[in-house]
């Protein structure tokens, strides 16, 4: 372990049945730092963390904290050593108060639970850090970057000197971004471990002063920033050098496939949702959505697919009006659709490949050719869709719940594709990919749309939104704030319109 190390993890080895997930890890973090740790999905990145904050106990190896051999038997152990992690998806009570979330299970408190007492300890956190939060404030009166200080604050009031936060831009504007890492900067100068999972490497580059990388349940590297780069960042995840541009030709064809004016519809709570959206998707483009989760692209992508009834407004796909077609009627008139939910909504987990790759199709001739299924034509299709998309099974009667996130993305985009779709809504379609599926279903993206297709994108990743787009579209509260062509997008001012301004508003026409 390196000198003024606070935290020192060797040698650690974690099995499951059929799994070894971590395999004789070495990671070490020392006081005063923010330490990114990179890997691809199942490389072993929340196994380790897991271990760490006392959620899993270690087959071999040891722990120790400013060089005190340490062994967790639970989770309440860990957070008395000063180990506290932030999960992705937040565990607060939406109907306390920030104080009341703060010190929800803590015993210190006492018999009575003094609420002034409390919320003034809070605000003194809250200052001592530079964190702006209301300690009277309701969770669900609170902006999602304020809720994620909530978590920090959580940890914090618990005694944290270790703090773990896993994806924990996710769902952040740049703005929120950049204020979380300014918090987090401020926790490590007073002496804090700061440890972040993440998959964006620009993130890395920006915040991280130094990075672990594990790749199949090993270390393979440990770098300072300043002695790496983002190619080498992503060829010591995956073990092999990524491609790094995606071959995109100048859009030619502005003829129009999509088409809507003023639409209006309602979410599943019957509130308005939708907001006078109006807007076009042209042949051989990515439109892509900004915006953060929450503020109707998905209600926008279940119209367009015709999972979601419209209240007013019309649309039109290739000139024809189709406001109130059935999902059925969209996806023979050439819609194609990749859900956020690629196992819950775009495939049947318990049913095979083969009887995936035919959800959509079974009517057609060519699989059904009389008043029963063709099995041996359905498996030459699935054959060919596996081989054309690089899917990897281990046989094609094997239920989809047994392959990686990536493959069934592959798997589903492989599908809509051979539907020869003239318009693809693809929402979030690499959430919870590792770096190399995400490379992958990107390229497939891009050929679709070389190959003439329209795609409208949904995404929060401003990153793969730049990459990807011709255009970019940013929602606020259902309605859009801007248009723009991404060679005159500025990423702060994206930002800025999906926080609620509008494109006029910072600058831009």
């Amino acid at each position: 372990m390196s000198a003024g190390a606070t935290l020192a993890m060797s040698r650690i080895t974690k099995r499951f049945p059929g799994v070894l997930a971590n395999d004789q890890v070495d990671f070490y973090a020392q006081r005063g730092e923010i330490h990114a740790l990179l890997g691809e999905n199942g490389a072993g990145k929340s196994t380790l963390m897991n271990i760490l904050t006392g959620l899993y106990w270690p087959d071999e190896g040891e722990i120790s904290i400013d060089g005190k051999v340490i062994n967790f038997r639970a989770p309440r152990d860990a957070v008395l050593q000063g180990v506290g992690m932030v999960h992705q998806h937040f565990r607060l009570v939406r109907t306390f108060t920030v104080a009341e979330n703060i010190t929800l299970g803590m015993g210190k408190e006492g018999f009575w639970w003094r609420p002034q007492v409390v919320e003034q300890k809070v605000a003194a956190l809250a200052t001592t850090y530079g964190m702006a939060v209301e300690p009277k404030a309701k969770i669900w009166q609170l902006s999602v970057g304020e809720q994620q200080r909530v978590e920090i604050m959580k940890m914090l009031y618990r005694g944290a000197q270790i703090l773990i936060l896993d994806e924990p831009t996710a769902v952040l504007t740049p703005q929120e971004v950049k204020e979380l890492f300014r918090n987090l900067r401020q926790l490590a100068d007073s002496g804090k471990t700061i440890i972040f999972i993440t998959h964006k490497l620009h993130e890395v580059m920006s915040y991280a002063d130094r990075i672990t990388v594990l790749r199949n349940g090993r270390s393979v590297a440990v770098r300072e920033k300043e002695q790496t780069s983002i190619k080498e960042l992503a060829q010591l995840m995956v073990g092999r050098e990524l491609s790094a541009e995606i071959p995109r030709p100048a859009t030619k064809n502005q003829q129009e496939i999509l088409r809507l004016e003023e639409v209006c519809a309602l979410n599943d709570k019957c509130l308005p949702s939708l907001r006078k959206v109006s807007f076009a998707v042209n042949k051989g483009e990515i439109l892509a959505f900004a915006g953060v989760a929450g503020n109707g692209q998905r209600e926008l992508a279940e119209v367009i697919t015709g999972l979601r009834p419209v209240t007013s407004g019309r649309f039109w796909l290739h000139g024809k009006d189709v406001t109130s077609c059935s999902a059925r009627q969209l996806i023979d008139a050439g819609v194609g659709h990749i859900p956020e939910d690629r196992k819950g909504m775009g495939l049947v987990p318990n049913m095979a490949i083969m009887e995936n790759t035919i959800l959509k199709s079974y009517r057609d001739r060519s699989v059904c050719p009389g008043y029963w299924l063709d099995h041996k034509a359905i498996r030459q299709r699935a054959e060919q869709l596996v081989t054309a998309f690089g899917v990897k099974t281990a046989t094609l009667d094997s239920p989809v719940r047994l392959m990686s996130g990536g493959n069934l993305q592959k798997l589903l985009l492989a599908r809509e594709v051979s539907a020869g779709p003239g318009l693809i809504i693809a929402v979030y379609p690499v959430r919870g990919l590792d770096v190399a599926a995400t490379e992958t279903i990107h390229q497939l993206l891009v050929e679709q749309r070389n190959q003439g297709i329209g795609i409208l994108l949904v995404s929060e990743d401003l990153d793969e939104i730049f990459k990807l787009a011709d255009r970019v579209a940013v929602m606020f509260e259902g309605q859009i704030m801007g248009i723009l062509p991404i060679d005159q997008a500025n990423l702060d001012e994206v930002g800025l319109m999906m926080a609620g301004a509008r494109a006029s508003e910072v600058g831009m026409s």
